[in-house]
């Protein structure tokens, strides 16, 4: 505990991803567990709007953190610690989807196939999962990442603007339309079931 004083790990102000990753540096084990309990949601959801498959998504969830582990000692503490994560995150997906470049995507309709995995269980879970994730898919990419980030990842809307570097109303408001564009989607198709009976 002296140590991390010392570094000025409690200081006020820092955030407590902020102060697990400078707790890290110092081979605090405990404080990288903490580390990927808070953040393992958003990780495994942001790199599963890249990837588009879950068993892809857990994987690459799991290198961040090995990699996080590995190289703390280049995080600098500027206030934004799930940016870093983010960012080891979409280089990781970048890396897996250019190896992959000759195999075909794997579509959010083809998602109900595969094992999703507990971490993503709000949408494992929805009554109507095929409906969602069909109108997950017709979103923008910007717009998908904004409500995974959001609804599965447990974000805050300030957090995904300091990510995305834009600006928290427009994070905002792509996320209010993109609500509105799934709310449209899921009525319609639930309108059509209906209409089928």
């Amino acid at each position: 505990m002296k140590l991390a004083e010392e570094n000025g790990v409690y200081e006020k102000g820092r955030s407590e991803e902020d102060r697990l990753l400078m707790l890290m540096k110092t081979g605090d084990q405990e404080a990288f567990r903490r580390l990927y309990e808070r953040t393992a949601k958003g990780i495994y959801s942001y790199a599963l709007s890249i990837l588009k498959h879950p068993q892809d998504a857990e994987e690459v969830m799991q290198d961040t953190y090995l990699t996080a582990w590995n190289q703390v000692n280049q995080y600098e503490s500027e206030g934004k610690p799930m940016a870093w994560l983010f960012t080891i995150s979409r280089n990781l997906c970048y890396m897996r989807l250019r190896r992959q470049k000759d195999h075909p995507q794997i579509s959010y309709e083809e998602l109900e196939e595969e094992e999703p995995g507990e971490l993503c269980a709000r949408i494992e879970l929805a009554p109507e999962k095929e409906t969602l994730l069909r109108a997950l898919a017709a979103l923008t990419e910007e717009e998908r990442n904004i409500v995974l980030l959001h609804d599965a990842g447990e974000m805050k809307h300030r957090e995904i603007a300091e990510y995305l570097e834009c600006p928290l109303p427009t994070v905002l408001s792509k996320y209010r339309r993109a609500l509105k564009k799934l709310q449209k989607l899921v009525d319609k198709n639930m309108e059509v079931g209906n209409n089928g009976l």
